[in-house]
């Protein structure tokens, strides 16, 4: 009984510095998620606000109509990324399609010519990974590969343009193979799109873009 205990001790405690650690890929080799007990992984992490890099978004006169597209782009982001967080493929194919419909709304001619070549770098990748979510209702591992490249250009278009509200950038080492991997938040509090209710406060926050 003894035994039993202090090597589920064990499992736990390596568990919890691979959630803490921003470290490399090599140094979680090994861990099968599908086979831990989900009541051993749920580590929360917290960071303090020492830690949080804040952010200037980089264009502050873009215009009105436009900003609230943008917002409206990543508020269907973040309705994707909460559904994935609550393990809900088929809602978050509804945000995926409420995504692509809000990036085709967007009126470019409203922004400047050097916010169209920002803006112009991500619509694309926004929208195939829009795509494969959208048509993936039934295949949440699927979705949640694109969401982490979706997750990247979304975070250079918050950089850029805002979320109309500050957001914040956290991240999982344990995502993708143990290789790392970001989101975007509207909440400080972790919920991890990647583990869901495997690791559901896996990951810490690394900036706030305001």
């Amino acid at each position: 009984m003894k035994k039993n205990f202090f090597s589920l001790l064990g499992i736990s405690a390596i568990l919890f510095a691979a959630c803490n650690n921003d470290g490399s890929k090599n140094e979680h080799n090994g861990h099968d998620m599908s086979k831990m007990d989900k009541d051993t992984v749920q580590h929360a992490v917290t960071t303090d606000d020492k830690d949080v890099k804040a952010v200037a978004v980089v264009y502050t006169n873009v215009d009105a109509n436009a900003a609230a597209s943008i917002k409206t782009i990543v508020d269907h982001y973040l309705h994707i990324k909460n559904a994935l967080a609550n393990d809900n493929a088929g809602e978050a194919a509804s945000g995926a399609k409420a995504m692509e419909d809000a990036i085709s709304k967007l009126d470019k001619s409203l922004l400047t010519a050097e916010q169209k070549t920002a803006y112009a770098a991500n619509e694309e990748e926004m929208k195939e990974h829009a795509d494969h979510i959208a048509k993936n209702g039934d295949n949440i591992k699927h979705q949640r590969s694109h969401f982490v490249q979706m997750s990247e250009v979304v975070y250079e278009l918050v950089k850029n343009f805002g979320a109309g509200r500050p957001v914040y950038h956290d991240h999982c080492p344990m995502a993708r193979d143990n290789q790392g991997a970001m989101w975007i938040s509207e909440v400080k509090e972790i919920k991890n799109p990647y583990f869901g209710s495997e690791m559901f406060k896996c990951g810490r926050v690394e900036e706030v873009i305001k």
